[in-house]
């Protein structure tokens, strides 16, 4: 398996640079220039590690962090930022961060803090990323997008796989709303709000055939996905 990191970076020339220098080393590397988009690229595949610029447009680094943290509390995220002053690490720190780097730096040493977080987290590239899940009754394959029951496939959108998927992650827990949005759409306001509740009576249907399955609106918090324990 190989390894798959998340890149966030406005500067574009600097962007490309980082990303062909890993790309090298033999990581899988999504860049993404700005927050909101590597938030919703973060759900959309499953990582290995971040790296995020702080001063970006939209969503900074460090609400970045704070988001993705809200859904993955293990993964590796490294802060790059112009900033030296003792109050902006400890807010980095503060928000999720693992490691921090102070531009201008040498990819080098980049390279080696990244292979310092990979070692201390004991990332194990051999063992391969799982794409289909139980559910109840139903095999949810997040990889072709469907959900299989007996005889029956029911093919997902993207976004209705997921909803899903990170429901499953927390499932028996309350998914707080906002999570949800920000993962799927990278905002939480009013009329992506009114988007989601269409999805989630969509996938009540998809899994009604499986009366075990229950997906309950917990008014004013989120959703939870409650599923028998095996």
């Amino acid at each position: 398996m190989t390894i798959r990191i998340l890149l966030a970076e406005d500067d574009l020339n600097l962007g490309f640079v980082i990303s062909d220098q890993l790309k090298s080393d033999g990581y899988l590397v999504t860049l993404a220039t700005d927050g909101t988009d590597a938030l919703k690229r973060f759900n959309e595949q499953k990582y290995h590690l971040c790296v995020f610029d702080v001063m970006m447009p939209r969503k900074d680094g460090f609400t970045l962090a704070r988001d993705i943290r809200k859904i993955d509390t293990e993964i590796p995220i490294l802060f790059l930022t112009a900033k030296t002053m003792t109050d902006d690490k400890v807010e980095g720190f503060k928000s999720g961060g693992d490691d921090y780097l102070t531009k201008p730096f040498s990819v080098e040493e980049l390279q080696l803090r990244i292979k310092a977080l990979l070692k201390r987290v004991n990332i194990n590239t051999n063992i391969p990323e799982e794409k289909i899940f139980a559910i109840g009754s139903y095999l949810f394959d997040t990889e072709n997008l469907n959900l299989k029951i007996g005889g029956l496939t029911k093919s997902l959108t993207k976004k209705e796989a997921q909803i899903l998927k990170l429901l499953y992650k927390f499932k028996n827990q309350v998914l707080p709303r906002e999570v949800i949005l920000n993962a799927v759409w990278g905002q939480d306001d009013y009329f992506v709000g009114r988007s989601l509740d269409v999805f989630i009576t969509k996938l009540r249907k998809y899994l009604k055939e499986d009366d075990a399955i229950l997906l309950n609106n917990i008014h004013g918090v989120g959703f939870k996905l409650e599923v028998p324990v095996k």
